[in-house]
């Protein structure tokens, strides 16, 4: 099965305060045999890049209302009139807030979406064709 790879990179920014926020350059990636999750490589100039996933759901929800509850939170709003996608995220080594442009994020999602349509991640996954190959040993 052929795999597809759909990537953007961008410019996020780190909000530090309300009043400041630095730029931080970033990838967006998605590849159809992992069709649930959606990854993302902060820092992708520098030579310790930090990678994030998470579920793909969760972004394409995140671009429409609030959602999300522990490591990975996302919402929509606006900044100065510009639409934007905030992502909350937390590990043991810290938290981020992450502004992202919305429309760059809402198209590159598209892509993804027309990639592996919702609902046919599953039949991506070759679960079926292993289950048989494990079966018929």
């Amino acid at each position: 099965m052929d795999h597809t790879v759909v990537e953007r990179e961008l410019e996020l920014k780190l909000v530090l305060s309300p009043e400041r926020s630095v730029p931080v350059p970033a990838r967006l990636g998605y590849r159809s045999d992992d069709p649930y999750a959606v990854h993302v490589a902060f820092h992708i100039d520098s030579e310790h890049p930090v990678d994030w996933t998470f579920a793909r759901e969760l972004l394409v929800e995140g671009v429409f209302r609030p959602c999300g509850h522990g490591d990975v939170r996302v919402w929509p709003t606006k900044v100065d009139g510009r639409g934007v996608v905030l992502m909350a995220l937390s590990s043991p080594d810290g938290d981020a807030l992450l502004e992202a442009p919305a429309a760059q994020v809402s198209a590159w999602l598209e892509r993804t979406l027309r990639a592996v349509p919702p609902g046919s991640e599953a039949g991506r996954l070759g679960l079926d064709g292993a289950l048989d190959e494990l079966f018929a040993r």
